[in-house]
């Protein structure tokens, strides 16, 4: 068939020869091992799946998968993914195991674990890669706007982690989607009025009035659908003189309006048929003809189909458009569409799809049915267990809605809105628990009503009123479910921290007075019991009373392996606890451990919180690269979950690296947006960011200003963080303000003392040198050097060795100064702190001293991607492993390597350690 002509029997192509060159090219590129994705997008009845049928004619070299998205199935998770991937699954055991177990649990054919959804979406990359290893894969994805949402997301995720397999996707869509937005599109129009004109002679006999034709081209508006649906329906004194043409309707609704008026002259027991077809959406043709039998139908049903041109039965049963089927089944009576769904519920086994049983059996009933709410109960017990929170939260939404118990009905919809929470769905999960709060509930169950509220409350606002109404929640909880109690109350205390001054209601400290006064920890306490008893005690009695506290939390989470769900979600917290005491060991052990275990699992919903702490720590510490490194596969990760992540990191280490200009618009970002939210952590945080930048610039008048007003943010010394406070003791001695000084030091001393760390004992070492004479500041300085050299944070020793320098030389020890300066300046040099290292440089040449042109490592040339894959197979990992972090296949990372080699001018891994020196091993990486 020849571009742009028309084959017999189909929808035309006339006028489509861009769009299908557009489609050729894609399939020219997928020979040559590079990917395509394009989203088809117009109105029904425009052409796209004409397109896609042109497509897969022409792709006889390919293998092709291909799926539809049916509207009746949008709530059973996973159920277009399968129905793509089905043809596929005899090549799962080219996987990774745990890419294949959770495809195997998705898909039902084995047990376990629910896999994170997006660990789903990494999973079918890997699946259509090791397809398309034998021949370029061409993936078809027909009425994508239908698409369930757990498919949407996986296939979506897919598509634009595509680059180097072979493989093309194509989507049809009608509207703009939220998870296609994005990627490449083809907007397909209506065809030009001289193709619509040929079309439209083509399908009517005879001769047609001017007139006619100009009404219908405008009604058409060039949609082939239209032209080939609406002339046939009107009589010959109407398509001769144009009397008694229909009033306007939306051209969608006129198409879906002449499907009826063929519907209408078929028999009733053939519209019976089509409406079992409509109702069942897998196309199975064994199904539909067991439910056909099951409502009486005879072969004598199927005959007046042969010439309607409305549906196709082979090997699937399809609909030559889907606003077929919606004509079917919206013109269909509700005692009718019963009687249909009943009959395809008796027809599907309920061993091999009891989901869809269920959902048949809630199609069938005419009100409240406590048997098939509790099918819908069970079915999304299994949804969950593969995965599916979306399908779990509609089989829960429907279970509610055919209970007539009021306290059972209010249970279920809960246990829905939990579950739509979960999803991500909050405004439903909020109107469920309006539901749920009637029809005489418990006290238990308002109060978990209460919790859910504030969780979205917290959820959507950071700040603001999630601190009083997760505190509130606490309370009811404490006498009907304790551990329930505990976890709120450790919520409620997050809630408070990061809303600061912001808070409205109930602020860090009473939140820690409640928590105090509330339930009893088990015995013997859990890890998070401790942690939640510390973090309380904090602001009440002070850093020397929650000490001992957070020291044994931290030692139970680091003793615990292998903890459960309920206490790994608190690791983070446990290191911000680690941060506030100076223990850099513990926070680093317990972030690379959880990360480890998160990746193992495919747990990507925990992962963006992890990176980030682990980024923190590294940042902390100096090791710049490697916390740029996690950045990249943070910034993988939130672009491929959706989940956002502040960029607290990406200021810290602007900060440290003195580039002024992007850390204002980090800053500028993070500022806006945190008082959007009621977030004011946040903006104590930007303020020590800021004293940071510049100290390291050199501007103590603007560092102590910024510092000053970060520790005033949080005016009790338990609410802003010790390293602040000791930022303030530097600011404030260098620009002549001793007496605020002095008052910080003070401070300082009530974290650094219970700590007792080298980190925390020799940043107050420094801190006291910085406002002694002699000796005393001598011995000080040494202090501090001595015990920093025993940690791994780096930037604080550098920082001392400046320090001490700079006292030096102004104490005129000339040669003493300069070997300070120049073991600072190495230090700065090597880590990247570039501000830091000038500042060094500036001092060292007032000693006199000559100073080699310094070498910081820049790789301008490659992109950050590329980047990205390189320091990661420069720390040994494999291509399939590179691939699982940053979400990609093993051939994209091949693909990104050859030029990376290319551009460095190396030809093997073993040279990316040379050309791309780090002091990151792969363990310090996770």
């Amino acid at each position: 068939m020849a571009v742009g002509e028309p084959a017999p029997g189909e929808l035309s192509l006339r006028g489509r020869r861009d769009e299908c060159a557009v489609l050729d090219r894609l399939r020219g590129e997928a020979r040559t091992g590079r990917s395509g994705v394009l989203v088809v997008r117009g109105e029904a009845g425009v052409g796209k799946t004409a397109l896609l049928d042109y497509a897969i004619r022409s792709a006889s070299d390919m293998l092709v998968v291909r799926a539809t998205g049916v509207q009746s199935e949008m709530e059973l998770a996973f159920a277009t993914l399968h129905q793509l991937c089905a043809p596929l699954l005899d090549r799962l055991e080219g996987l990774p195991a745990p890419q294949r177990q959770a495809l195997e649990i998705t898909f039902g054919l084995s047990e376990g674990s629910a896999p994170d959804r997006l660990f789903v979406g990494l999973a079918v990359l890997g699946l259509l890669s090791e397809a398309a290893e034998e021949r370029p894969l061409l993936c078809v994805i027909d009425d994508a706007q239908w698409l369930d949402s757990a498919s949407a997301q996986a296939l979506a995720f897919v598509a634009r982690r595509l680059l180097a397999e072979s493989v093309v996707m194509l989507f049809a869509v009608r509207e703009p989607t939220r998870e296609l937005a994005g990627l490449p599109e083809l907007v397909v129009e209506g065809l030009r009025d001289s193709d619509a004109r040929q079309l439209l002679t083509s399908v009517v006999p005879g001769r047609l009035d001017q007139r006619v034709i100009d009404q219908l081209l405008a009604e058409a508006r060039g949609n082939p659908l239209a032209l080939l649906e609406l002339p046939p329906r009107l009589t010959p004194a109407e398509l001769a003189g144009g009397f008694g043409l229909p009033e306007a309707l939306p051209l969608e609704g006129r198409i879906e309006e002449r499907f009826l008026q063929r519907l209408e002259a078929l028999p009733v027991d053939t519209r019976r048929l089509l409406l079992v077809a409509a109702a069942d959406p897998t196309g199975d043709p064994a199904l539909a003809g067991r439910a056909a039998a099951r409502l009486g139908l005879t072969d004598a049903a199927f005959e007046p189909l042969a010439g309607a041109d409305l549906i196709e039965i082979g090997a699937r049963v399809r609909f030559h458009h889907p606003l077929v089927r919606s004509a079917v089944y919206r013109a269909a009576a509700p005692d009718e569409l019963r009687r249909v769904h009943a009959a395809l519920a008796e027809a599907t086994d309920p061993r091999i799809d009891p989901d869809r049983r269920a959902w048949h059996l809630a199609g069938a009933s005419p009100g409240p049915d406590e048997s098939v709410a509790g099918e819908l109960e069970r079915a999304a017990g299994r949804a969950q267990a593969r995965g599916g929170l979306a399908a779990a939260a509609a089989f829960l939404d429907r279970a509610a809605a055919l209970t007539s118990d009021p306290v059972r009905r209010a249970q279920r919809a809960l246990a829905a809105a939990q579950t739509k929470y979960e999803a991500g769905a909050l405004d439903d999960a909020l109107a469920l628990l309006a539901i749920a709060e009637t029809g005489g509930v418990d006290d238990l169950q308002r109060a978990r009503v209460h919790l859910l509220s504030a969780q979205i409350a917290f959820a959507t606002q950071r700040g603001g009123d999630a601190p009083t109404l997760l505190l509130e929640a606490a309370r009811e909880l404490e006498a009907v479910d304790p551990d329930q109690a505990r976890t709120a109350y450790l919520e409620a205390l997050d809630a408070a921290r990061f809303a600061g001054p912001l808070a409205r209601g109930a602020d860090f400290v009473a939140v820690s007075s409640s928590a105090l006064a509330g339930t009893a920890p088990h015995l013997p306490p859990r890890p998070t019991d401790l942690l939640l008893q510390g973090i309380a005690t904090l602001p009440i009695d002070g850093h020397a009373a929650a000490a001992p506290i957070l020291k044994a939390a931290l030692s139970a989470f680091r003793e615990e392996p292998a903890l459960p769900p309920e206490e790994s979600r608190w690791i983070s917290a446990a290191c911000r606890a680690a941060w506030d005491f100076w223990d850099e060991e513990s926070w680093r052990l317990l972030a690379t451990r959880e990360l480890r275990r998160a990746r193992d699992v495919g747990a990507l919903t925990a992962t963006p919180l992890l990176l980030s702490s682990l980024s923190y720590v590294h940042a902390l510490c100096g090791e710049l690269s490697t916390a740029e490194s996690l950045l990249d596969e943070l910034r993988a990760t939130t672009a491929a979950t959706g989940i956002p992540v502040h960029r607290y990191v990406e200021i810290w280490i602007a900060a440290l690296r003195g580039r002024e200009p992007e850390f204002a618009a980090l800053v500028e970002d993070l500022t806006t947006d945190a008082k959007a939210r009621g977030e004011g952590f946040a903006l104590a945080f930007a303020g020590q960011a800021g004293a940071v930048l510049h100290n390291g610039l050199g501007r103590y008048e603007e560092a102590f200003a910024a510092v000053r007003e970060a520790v005033d943010v949080a005016p009790h010394s338990e609410l802003s963080t010790p390293s602040a406070v000791a930022e303030l003791v530097e600011a404030a001695a260098r620009v002549g303000e001793r007496r605020i000084a002095e008052r910080a030091l003070e401070r300082l001393t009530l974290s650094t003392g219970p700590s007792g760390s080298d980190w925390a004992l020799g940043v107050e070492a420094r801190s006291r040198a910085l406002l002694s004479d002699g000796d005393a500041a001598d011995r000080l300085y040494q202090e501090a050097i001595e015990r920093l050299r025993r940690t791994r944070v780096r930037v604080q020793l550098a920082r001392t060795h400046l320090l001490y320098g700079e006292w030096l030389r102004r104490e005129r020890r000339r040669v003493d100064a300069r070997d300070q300066l120049r073991t600072a300046l190495e230090l700065f040099t090597s880590m990247g702190a570039e501000a830091f290292a000038e500042r060094a440089e500036r001092e060292l040449l007032a000693t006199g001293e000559r100073v080699r042109k310094r070498q910081i490592e820049t790789r301008e040339q490659l992109t950050a991607q590329e980047i990205q894959i390189a320091r990661l197979a420069r720390d040994g990992l494999p291509n399939a492993a590179i691939g699982e972090r940053l979400f990609i296949s093993r051939h994209t990372v091949a693909y990104h390597l050859r030029k990376v080699f290319s551009k460095l001018d190396i030809t093997s891994r073993n040279q990316l350690r040379r050309v791309l020196p780090d002091s990151a091993s792969a363990d310090q990486v996770a």
